[in-house]
C-alpha cells in the first residue's frame, strides 16, 4: 500500500495526459472524503490543545482580527447568539477575554483578548498551524497553489449557480 506522499507516477501521467477524466460525482466523493479527513485531523489538533472548538475559534478570530462585537464573532464562527454568549462567558471566566464598551455604539460591547488569552491562543495556534503544515506536507508548494486556485474556482462557480437558481424561483 502506498503512503500519502508516494506517487506511482502512473496516476500523474494519466492526469497530465488527460487520459482519465473523472465524473462529477466521483470528484465530489473524493473532495468530500479528503475534506473530512483533513477536518478530522484539524479537530484532533484543536482538541489536543486543551481548548474546545468554539473557544479556539473565538480566540483565533480575536488574535487575527482584533477586538470584535459579540454579534460579529457569532456570525464569523457560526454560533447562535445563545452559544456565543456562553462561549464568551466561559472565556471571560478563564480571564482569556474581556468585554469593553463599543466606542461607536453604546448598546454594543467589544470582546478583546487579555494578555493571558493572547499567550494561550498564540501558543495554541502555533501548534495547530504546525499540525496542519504536517498534513499539507503531502502537497508541494505548486500543488498547494493549484489546489487553492481550483477550489476557489469550483466554490465560486457553485455559489453563482445557487444564486442564479434562487433568482429563477
Amino acid at each position: 500500500m502506498k503512503t500519502l506522499t508516494q506517487d506511482s507516477g502512473e496516476e500523474r501521467r494519466r492526469v497530465a495526459s488527460g487520459e482519465r477524466i473523472e465524473g462529477a460525482t466521483h470528484i465530489w466523493l473524493v473532495l468530500s472524503k479528503a475534506a473530512k479527513s483533513v477536518e478530522q485531523n484539524a479537530m484532533a489538533s484543536i482538541s489536543g490543545l486543551g481548548l474546545g472548538l468554539s473557544d479556539f475559534a473565538v480566540l483565533e478570530l480575536l488574535l487575527h482580527k482584533g477586538p470584535q462585537s459579540i454579534n460579529v464573532i457569532g456570525k464569523r464562527v457560526l454560533l447562535t447568539s445563545g452559544s456565543i454568549s456562553t462561549a464568551i462567558d466561559r472565556l471571560e471566566a478563564k480571564n482569556f477575554v474581556i468585554r469593553t464598551p463599543h466606542p461607536e455604539d453604546l448598546r454594543a460591547r467589544l470582546v478583546q483578548l487579555t494578555a493571558k488569552g493572547r499567550r494561550v491562543i498564540e501558543c495554541a495556534f502555533s501548534r495547530h498551524e504546525a499540525d496542519m503544515e504536517q498534513i499539507m506536507s503531502a502537497l508541494t508548494p505548486a500543488e498547494r497553489r493549484e489546489l487553492v486556485y481550483l477550489l476557489k474556482k469550483l466554490g465560486l462557480f457553485a455559489a453563482a449557480r445557487l444564486e442564479a437558481e434562487k433568482g429563477q424561483s
